[in-house]
């Protein structure tokens, strides 16, 4: 709802998981999903299509709706997605009105060029102007960018990262492209206009993006798409990098590009052993898919073995690397 539909990509009603919106059962939805929730904090998000673009009256009623729960202290405030031309000083004045902890909004790319391959229907100058109309009024936001689009290639998903951060969100997500059934880009990939992203493709290009908002200390939220999303109907599915463990997979590139670097100035290491730290929790990622970034340092160096520790003192991915 409130979206123009328009995007080459665009398959709302499978990317939401909804055909229909229902305003009466508003209520009865957040008292069940609250039911599941025990003590945990939470929000009330108005997700699958750009909330600030549907009819006015009704966003206002959903809001209200919203407010009530947050007034009573059920939930710790609402979150919404909507798109960059869809923030107007009006939208925001309306939304400071409400306890709005987060917009996302979809950038998808700050490349003029690629917004238009990809008819987004808007420019690079409607999100500069969006995200300062946001940060100027105090409102979070969160910046979503998609990597293989039409026309798009490493350096620009790297380009629209930076920008990205320098205009002040609060966090960041990363959807490698994926090609939905009876979308205009899936007929791009039957004429030959459009070739989808192997899943190595997306994991590196998605590897250096992360790097970019890790090194401006943004958080991103989320990798990929949900596995719910239809990405395992072929009625639905088209084409594109999918994987169940895309975000795994692009945290241990992260990793690996990180080593990689570490281990160039130790050169070969033959009956030597490695021992590398890594943040708490973070071993697995270290470690990588069947173990593959282990194999890589062992191939690199020559080494007779390599253990991955957790190193309390580190956070992010940051790493030591010891020689024994």
């Amino acid at each position: 709802m409130g979206c123009p539909n328009q995007c080459v990509f665009c398959d709302q009603h499978t990317i939401s998981g909804a055909h229909s919106f229902c305003e009466e059962s508003v209520r009865q939805d957040i008292d069940a999903a609250l039911e599941t929730m025990g003590d945990r904090a939470c929000e009330i998000a108005y997700f699958g299509g750009s909330f600030t673009g549907i009819d006015r009256g009704q966003m206002l009623r959903l809001l209200d709706i919203a407010r009530e729960y947050t007034d009573r202290g059920a939930v710790q405030g609402i979150r919404l997605s909507t798109r960059p031309d869809y923030i107007s000083p009006e939208i925001v004045r309306i939304l400071l009105r409400y306890p709005i902890c987060t917009v996302e909004l979809g950038i998808q790319s700050m490349d003029n060029t690629v917004l238009a391959v990809s008819r987004r229907g808007h420019t690079v100058g409607d999100t500069t102007a969006a995200c300062t109309l946001l940060r100027e009024a105090g409102i979070p936001f969160v910046g979503q960018m998609m990597i293989g689009l039409p026309s798009a290639n490493k350096e620009k998903e790297i380009e629209t990262a930076r920008q990205i951060c320098g205009m002040g969100v609060q966090g960041a997500r990363i959807y490698p492209c994926i090609v939905f059934q009876k979308t205009p880009l899936a007929r791009m990939v039957e004429d030959g206009t459009y070739t989808p992203m192997s899943l190595e493709d997306a994991v590196e290009r998605s590897a250096a993006v992360l790097e970019v908002f890790e090194n401006f200390g943004v958080p991103c939220l989320k990798i990929g798409l949900h596995e719910g999303e239809g990405l395992h109907d072929p009625d639905t599915y088209f084409a594109g990098p999918h994987h169940p463990a895309l975000g795994e997979m692009v945290r241990s590139r992260v990793y690996w590009h990180k080593i990689e670097s570490g281990l160039e100035v130790l050169g070969m290491l033959q009956n030597k052993s490695i021992q590398i730290g890594v943040a708490a929790g973070h071993v697995s990622m270290a470690v990588g898919q069947n173990k593959e970034n282990k194999r890589r340092i062992l191939e690199k160096t020559g080494a007779k073995s390599v253990k991955i520790l957790e190193n309390y003192r580190l956070a992010g991915y940051n790493i030591t690397i010891d020689v024994l």
